[in-house]
């Protein structure tokens, strides 16, 4: 016998679209980038309202370098303005940031405003906006599965204790913008037990209520855990 899921505790963003967005608009990509951040701005604001515990978004994976060079350029510098823009925010609203992935393989100047937010944010207790910046999942359970072999027995619990998501609610709800239904190498151990939620809309369009819509779907979910 099942019961109705509870409230989502963690909910993960695959924001596809932003290329799509510009194009149909005959805008350049840039620009669907920066509506993008809007997006996320909008979103962190409405998941803190709707008690997330935690909300992890997919902003730039270890494949992604291989974009042209002045579109990476153009993520890196949007993604500097924006821990500018809203870090009072977050320590004002008791947000408190994370960054998943090799961060630390950054410019310096961005590794060093990273830094500064993670320790500014250190403290607050509210809900935890996760950043995946320069991920990728299989990369991050080769690194895990290398820590638990160093510490003992390798067993599913080992490497989960190693994982970059350490500390977080499991992750309850993935949600992918765009149509595209793959996760892309986008926290592959945590989704196993997940519930996915695709959508048609580009992220640019993604609006807190698309979120609510989501989450009360998720509620109304019954999940199994692979028994009856």
């Amino acid at each position: 016998m099942t019961s109705p899921a509870p409230l989502a505790r963690h909910v993960a963003i695959i924001m596809d679209g932003n290329g799509r967005w510009a194009k149909q608009r005959h805008l350049p990509r840039v620009v669907g980038h920066q509506r993008g951040v809007e997006a996320v701005r909008e979103l962190v604001r409405a998941a803190r309202e709707m008690g997330l515990e935690a909300l992890t978004l997919y902003a730039f994976s270890t494949e992604n370098w291989r974009r042209p060079e002045d579109e990476v350029s153009a993520l890196m510098g949007l993604l500097r303005r924006y821990i500018i823009a809203d870090l009072d925010e977050f320590v004002a609203n008791n947000v408190k940031l994370r960054i998943i992935g090799n961060y630390q393989a950054l410019a310096p100047d961005l590794v060093a405003l990273i830094e500064d937010a993670l320790g500014k944010t250190a403290h607050n207790d509210g809900t935890t906006l996760v950043i995946a910046l320069n991920y990728g999942a299989q990369d991050e359970i080769a690194r895990a599965a290398a820590k638990a072999a160093a510490k003992g027995p390798i067993t599913p619990e080992s490497i989960e204790a190693e994982l970059d998501t350490a500390g977080l609610p499991p992750l309850d709800l993935m949600i992918r913008t765009s149509g595209e239904v793959r996760l892309s190498n986008f926290l592959l151990w945590q989704a196993a037990y997940a519930e996915m939620w695709f959508t048609d809309v580009l992220w640019p369009d993604f609006k807190p209520a698309h979120l609510a819509e989501a989450l009360a779907q998720f509620a109304n979910r019954e999940r199994r855990y692979g028994g009856r």
